[in-house]
């Protein structure tokens, strides 16, 4: 046995270790380099995404994009010379068994610089900011207005008929609906945001930035699309259980769609013929729907109107308005589509040109995305959290937080869808 076996031993080992510590930080810089390429990929699917901030469709937004444009990139800029700095300091001063670096303290001008110049910064910045926020808060050069209520967990839009919305668009009567906010191309539009229960916030990305609504409150918001389309938002304020599922969407059309989609919200209530599934699906949501949610003109046999009583029902004290349900294309919040996925693509891939008349056309019998609307009918709860324990109606004396699970059978399930498609 070579007893100089041992020693070399030990030195493969020291040297592999050596060897092992010099590969360490080529390992790391590799994986940096992994991590913000994944990042950079991850940040390309972002592309044309619905809720994309970086591609505003309207004035505001864009008062909103030419001010965050040189912020990022001064950000960025600042952000590369800082991690440059730290990681040169890393590598520079790395722990090699030398003495301590000399220290920079009590270096004035060293420390007047690092302080003047991040001032400098935050002032231009803070400048542009101040004025930004003060355009976007005006709201005297508004034409028309809209009332936006928010609630666990859909948003309600009523269109007052007076003031402008009477004289310049022929509101003559109230409009209610929900999900989507439907307003004319190039108009400035005053929100009165507020909220029926707790606090949410209101935010089409593509269009304005965003806005909360308050319990008791009323907050101004100004909107306005440049060209007709669908712009999605999401309520951006944690608002209970099913906050992931409170979405809203705005629909700008041309000033001649605009026209026409308010005199089909104001038309008459036409009842389905008599002996159709239709007119059995009308029995239905008479017997089981009509005591929360509204359909204008809707009567009785005996010819009374019928007048919605959520308030007896649920905790909110209202749900959503259901006249001409089918002119719009999403229910429960925006939280599905109306309209199954081919027909959902015809409409939000429209040109500009086409896109008023694939969205005034409505929801037909073909387009109809029946599995989420029959699973919304067959248990809403389920579909769509209302209550952590829906056991307990008794803390608030016995009224739903949203819509409860009716125990409609598959027979009064395919009536009532066939009644919902007429609400045109």
């Amino acid at each position: 046995m070579n007893p100089n076996d041992g020693m070399n031993d030990n030195l493969n080992d020291n040297q592999r270790h050596g060897d092992s510590v010099k590969k360490t930080p080529r390992r790391r810089l590799w994986a940096l380099a992994a991590t913000g390429a994944g990042l950079l990929a991850l940040a390309g699917c972002a592309k044309d995404a619905p809720q994309d901030t970086w591609q505003p469709a309207g004035p505001n937004a864009e008062q909103i994009d030419n001010l965050q444009q040189p912020v990022f990139l001064v950000a960025g800029i600042v952000g590369v010379i800082v991690f440059l700095a730290v990681g040169w300091a890393v590598f520079r001063y790395r722990d090699r068994g030398q003495g301590i670096p000399e220290q920079t303290h009590g270096k004035p001008v060293l420390e007047i610089t690092l302080t003047v110049i991040p001032v400098l910064i935050l002032i231009g910045v803070a400048i542009p900011t101040a004025s930004t926020i003060f355009d976007l808060a005006k709201t005297d050069d508004t034409e028309m207005i809209v009332n936006v209520t928010g609630q666990q967990w859909w948003w309600e839009y009523d269109y007052p008929a007076n003031g402008d919305n009477a004289d310049r668009y022929g509101i003559d009567a109230p409009i209610v609906t929900s999900g989507q906010l439907v307003i004319p191309e190039d108009t400035k539009v005053l929100l009165r945001v507020t909220s029926r229960d707790v606090i949410h916030s209101y935010w089409i990305p593509k269009l304005n930035g965003k806005k909360d609504s308050v319990p008791g409150r009323v907050h101004p918001l100004r909107i306005e699309g440049s060209q007709p389309g669908i712009y999605a938002g999401q309520c951006t304020e944690f608002c209970g259980l099913s906050h992931a599922y409170m979405r809203m969407e705005t629909v700008v059309l041309s000033r001649p769609d605009f026209d026409a989609w308010v005199a089909n919200q104001l038309s008459s209530y036409t009842p389905p013929a008599a002996g159709t599934l239709a007119a059995a699906g009308e029995s239905v949501f008479i017997s089981q729907c009509a005591r929360c949610h509204q359909v204008n003109g809707l009567a009785n046999a005996d010819g009374s109107l019928i007048v919605s009583a959520p308030e007896q029902y649920v905790v909110s004290g209202a749900a959503p308005n259901l006249t001409h349900l089918m002119t719009r294309n999403t229910f429960a919040g925006a939280s599905w589509d109306l309209l199954n996925s081919s027909c959902r693509d015809d409409v939000w891939n429209a040109t500009p040109e086409e896109f008023g008349a694939r969205y005034l056309a409505g929801v037909s019998e073909p387009c109809l995305n029946q599995k989420d609307l029959r699973e919304w009918l067959r248990n809403a709860p389920e579909k769509k959290p209302m209550y952590a324990d829906p056991t307990k109606l008794q803390e608030t004396d016995g009224k739903y937080r949203g819509m409860p699970a009716l125990g409609l059978t598959e027979d009064q399930i395919d009536a009532l869808v066939a009644y919902l498609l007429e609400l045109k």
